[in-house]
């Protein structure tokens, strides 16, 4: 009996020790990260005051502040668009509904405070609560929320805005310049039961991303 207790307290320090290893994996680029992706300037930025624990829901500070409700969720797929991946982070930062990147005392970057990070699970599923942003002041610019994704095994990197179909600054021009990376970030904003904006962005890896391996 003793030994059988000795063997599974083993086996769960094992289990412990490579659920350590996968996420020290999944964290930040090293030199020996697979490099894909177009230029990412500011990339860095999301591994300031990133927690410990990251989950597959999320609700940005947003969420309390003014400006309208909204809940984004999706699916992140492996590159052939049909199995969901596991073990993937999503790094998303926006404006205020005004359009600002609003800073705090512990949140400093140019990337604001309105921010969070979800990790998928085997399902692939992620979800976000936050509020509409709104588009820079004195632009032209279509409201936009960034999203970074980092894969184990490769560097993190840009994939297209999530935008608003309904954006009146979304113009054709606008539209024609997008690069679809990962699939496109163009939304078609509903009201779900619970009375919330609502929207869905799924993420297919690899798909029209620069360099991003073949097998």
């Amino acid at each position: 009996m003793k030994s059988m207790l000795l063997c599974m307290f083993y086996l769960m320090l094992l289990q412990t020790s490579c659920g350590q290893v996968n996420n020290q994996q999944i964290n930040k680029s090293s030199a020996s990260t697979v490099r894909v992706g177009a230029s990412c300037e500011g990339c860095e930025i999301m591994y300031i005051n990133m927690p410990k624990q990251i989950n597959a829901v999320d609700t940005c500070i947003g969420w309390n502040q003014q400006g309208q409700q909204m809940k984004i969720e999706g699916t992140v797929y492996k590159k052939d668009g049909k199995t969901p991946a596991a073990g993937v982070i999503v790094y998303y930062y926006q404006t205020n509904t005004e359009g600002e990147y609003v800073q705090t005392a512990t949140e400093k970057t140019r990337h604001g405070s309105l921010r969070g990070w979800l990790l998928t699970a085997t399902d692939g599923r992620y979800t976000i609560y936050t509020s509409k942003p709104g588009s820079y002041p004195q632009s032209s610019i279509p409201a936009h929320i960034h999203l970074m994704i980092k894969e184990p095994g490769m560097n993190e990197y840009f994939i297209d805005d999530i935008q608003f179909d309904d954006d009146p600054f979304l113009t054709k021009k606008e539209r024609d310049r997008l690069q679809n990376y990962a699939g496109s970030g163009i939304l078609t904003l509903t009201t779900n039961s619970e009375g919330l904006l609502y929207g869905r962005r799924d993420i297919i890896l690899g798909l029209n991303i620069p360099n991003y391996p073949k097998e």
